[in-house]
């Protein structure tokens, strides 16, 4: 069995980590971590973000000046829902609808299955944060700035992008450059 660099790295981590959890109390002293592996590993467009059970049931829709999209990863392309400036919607925030980019994440809760409100809820917040985190580091790669946002007018952007009860916005994604 072939272990790369980089996980041998995070297993002796997870290791020290559980001996030093392990320890009595009266014996705490400090524990030099491992230094971090910096180079290596996969490119950033090759990071994937997992999805609760699979169920994938996070869309990412692309708010810009010109008009809103769907992103179909699947078909890597991005599919119209509405024409026109829907930034405004994006955000509730002045410099929101300035923005060149918007990337709205929302739950499509019919492909969650059965299960209760809290559990969907719950899901998508963390699926939505694995996907806006790659954003961030590919963001941070780039030069670009970015910030997650709550504060969406939900019942507007809702209705102007079409969306189905089923369909519930989740968090907003700004992404532009950044001020000098």
């Amino acid at each position: 069995m072939r272990i790369s660099l980089r996980r041998l790295s995070i297993v002796i981590l997870l290791w020290t980590l559980c001996l030093v959890c392990l320890a009595p109390a009266q014996d705490l002293q400090p524990v030099q971590l491992p230094k971090p592996q910096t180079d290596g590993g996969k490119p950033l467009m090759q990071v994937t973000a997992p999805s609760a059970m699979n169920r994938q049931e996070i869309d990412v829709y692309v708010v810009t000046a010109k008009a809103a999209w769907l992103y179909d990863a699947k078909g890597e392309m991005l599919k119209p829902v509405a024409a026109g400036d829907l930034r405004a919607l994006a955000g509730t925030q002045e410099w929101v609808k300035e923005a060149p980019l918007n990337l709205v994440y929302i739950a499509d809760t019919a492909k969650m299955g059965g299960g209760d409100e809290e559990s969907k809820a719950l899901y998508s917040g963390a699926d939505t944060g694995f996907i806006s985190q790659n954003v961030y580091l590919y963001c941070a790669s780039e030069g670009l700035a970015t910030v997650v946002r709550a504060s969406v007018d939900k019942p507007a952007l809702s209705k102007a992008l079409g969306l189905r009860p089923e369909q519930k916005i989740i968090l907003a994604q700004t992404v532009g450059y950044p001020k000098d």
